[in-house]
């Protein structure tokens, strides 16, 4: 009975997502509407997208097809293995070398929810300590990300982790990327990959 009444509150929260405006960047079977940059390893397994690390130990990323300027990302997540991975925003890339804004997924106590300039400036913002705790290592989180002009805005798990206004991320464009980090060891995995665009 219960996994019932599981089902019932999963087909009406998506059913109220949809409502909302919001659709799937994943369609749950392969990669379509994706591009994956780099030798290490995107797959989708039971519904749920992967990443994972392959022979080469690299950067690897895998983009929308599509660019986003202003919007509304929710995303779940679930760490395995060291889990160091993120979500790429108004980016765009040569090869693996990519420029943009990540929001950070990362293991606990290493800036989960925080925005990083890649080959730029670095830490722009991290969440505070205590507020790192809304993480679950051995379970899904949800994130939520609100990009709108030069503001972005981070949840986990309904906890507002960082907002931050900056010129640069305002004048920025690009698609939206998911990245496995280097160093070999990484598994994360992805589902209910849903954007609402803002006018």
């Amino acid at each position: 009975m219960k996994y019932i009444f599981l089902l019932f509150f999963l087909i009406n929260a998506f059913s109220s997502w949809s409502q909302q405006g919001y659709v799937n960047l994943f369609n749950g079977k392969d990669l379509t509407g994706w591009t994956i940059h780099g030798t290490e390893k995107w797959y989708v397994e039971n519904g749920e997208l992967i990443c994972e690390s392959g022979p080469d130990k690299q950067y690897g990323y895998l983009s929308t097809n599509k660019s986003y300027y202003n919007f509304e990302l929710t995303v779940q997540f679930k760490l395995e293995a060291n889990g160091n991975s993120g979500v790429f925003i108004r980016s765009g890339i040569e090869g693996t070398k990519i420029s943009g804004w990540q929001v950070e997924v990362a293991p606990p106590d290493q800036y989960t929810g925080g925005i990083y300039e890649s080959y730029g400036r670095g830490w722009l913002i991290q969440p505070k300590p205590e507020d790192e705790k809304m993480l679950k290592a051995d379970d899904w989180n949800t994130m939520l990300i609100r990009v709108n002009n030069d503001e972005i805005t981070s949840w986990l798990n309904g906890k507002e982790m960082v907002h931050l206004k900056d010129e640069k991320i305002g004048s920025g464009k690009g698609f939206i990327a998911l990245q496995i980090h280097d160093g070999g060891g990484i598994k994360v995995r992805w589902k209910n990959l849903l954007i609402k665009e803002l006018k």
